[in-house]
């Protein structure tokens, strides 16, 4: 209770503050070129694995704003530097990267006060805020004690497996706070990260006629197994443990005993204990399906191959902790009603799973249909979404003779 009456004051002390007021009035005005923003990078192609080009775009825009150290890593995110006095180090974050394959039609189509196009709200969204809130420092002149490093990860789609986040935090050590904006409502606030391991499997054998060759051990057969015994698992509820085989391929015709088969399987927790206790379970059955096959029919004639293709780690931190409590001061200060969302798998699982302060928050407006090519995002009022972030990065790395940060150095 103390702490958040703490947080209460620096805020609100915050809002009162001209610079404040300045850049709050700056992102409503940009609210209009922000979108518009939204649309031109929306329109660059960047499936996951191929976020090359609308890197670049974001490379000069980084410079264009006067960020400091604008470089690209080995692994393709963009950065761009906003130094401060000696503070913390805040990371603010969106992705660069779509599920939408090349060749997907990105073209922006407005109708009923809606832009529809793949990918315009996750994460057009997030990237149009950094830079509108990088626009609105540069109006306010603001000196922070905390540095704010802006970053524009890749990877954080599907199979990308958070690729970006994950050599963002193996190649910088300094990282005090991380912030990841996504598709959302300024009230929101995403504080726990959902844990995935995926796994490709794949049962080979010589496969043969039906008939002929009856007897021959079957990888369908195996892998129906598997399947059959991994849907008969429990699961705890409390913490939310899930599973799921979500493809399956193999067989040649009606009348051939498969040679091969295969499935991907996506198993997922909010406490990385549990996840690792199923995945246990899931790569035992998986062995033992093949062995039961096997079995069956007197022959070691079919082998299973398992590879690991995705691997989110799952991260929780407590309602209470100074990043989440300033978030939700900071939303109710600007007149919404702040809410904590249930687990999910962004950006953020990374950085909470290393406990350090992250969270995931909305950049404002609504949107729909996300994953779809019926995405879609409505401006109106956008600029709330951003507000929200403003006021609430700044509380957390300070101002020049108004606050001390909030944020704490990790390292010295």
């Amino acid at each position: 209770m103390t702490e958040r009456m703490g947080i209460q004051q620096v805020f609100k002390l915050l809002i009162g503050e001209d610079v404040i007021k300045i850049g709050l009035d700056f992102l409503k005005e940009d609210n209009e070129r922000t979108v518009e923003e939204q649309i031109l990078l929306t329109e660059i192609e960047a499936p996951t694995f191929q976020e090359r080009v609308r890197g670049e775009f974001f490379q000069k825009r980084f410079e264009e704003l006067g960020l400091q150290n604008v470089r690209v890593d080995e692994h393709g995110n963009v950065y761009g530097d906003r130094p401060g006095s000696g503070g913390p180090k805040l990371v603010v974050s969106a992705h660069l990267d779509t599920v939408f394959p090349a060749g997907t039609d990105l073209k922006a189509k407005k109708r009923d006060g809606k832009i529809y196009a793949p990918g315009i709200a996750d994460d057009g969204r997030g990237l149009a805020s950094l830079l509108t809130l990088i626009r609105a420092l540069n109006e306010t002149g603001v000196k922070t004690v905390g540095d704010i490093v802006f970053v524009a990860t890749v990877g954080e789609e599907g199979l990308g497996d958070l690729k970006g986040v994950k050599g963002l935090f193996k190649n910088h050590k300094d990282i005090d706070g991380f912030i990841s904006i996504e598709p959302g409502t300024p009230n929101e606030v995403t504080y726990l990260g959902t844990g995935s391991r995926r796994y490709r499997v794949t049962y080979t054998g010589p496969g043969g006629h039906s008939f002929g060759d009856f007897g021959l051990p079957s990888a369908i057969h195996a892998l129906g197994r598997a399947i059959g015994k991994i849907s008969n698992l429990q699961v705890p509820d409390h913490p939310k443990t899930t599973f799921n085989v979500g493809t399956i391929t193999g067989g040649t015709s009606v009348n051939t005993i498969a040679a091969s088969a295969s499935t991907v399987i996506d198993l997922r927790s909010i406490a990385q204990d549990e996840l690792l206790s199923l995945e246990k379970e899931v790569l035992e059955i998986i062995q033992q399906a093949a062995n039961d096959e096997n079995s069956r029919w007197g022959k070691e004639e079919i082998r299973v191959e398992i590879e690991l293709v995705g691997d989110r780690p799952a991260g929780s931190q407590s309602q209470d902790s100074l990043i989440v409590q300033s978030a939700l001061v900071a939303a109710d200060l600007l007149g919404f009603d702040p809410v904590l969302n249930g687990a999910s798998s962004t950006d953020s699982n990374v950085p909470i799973s290393l406990g350090i302060p992250a969270v995931t928050l909305g950049g404002g407006g609504g949107y729909g249909g996300c994953h779809t090519l019926e995405e879609y995002f409505e401006p109106k009022e956008a600029y709330h979404g951003v507000q929200k972030i403003f006021l609430f990065m700044l509380g957390l790395v300070g101002i020049e003779e108004i606050t001390k940060p909030l944020l704490e150095k990790r390292t010295k």
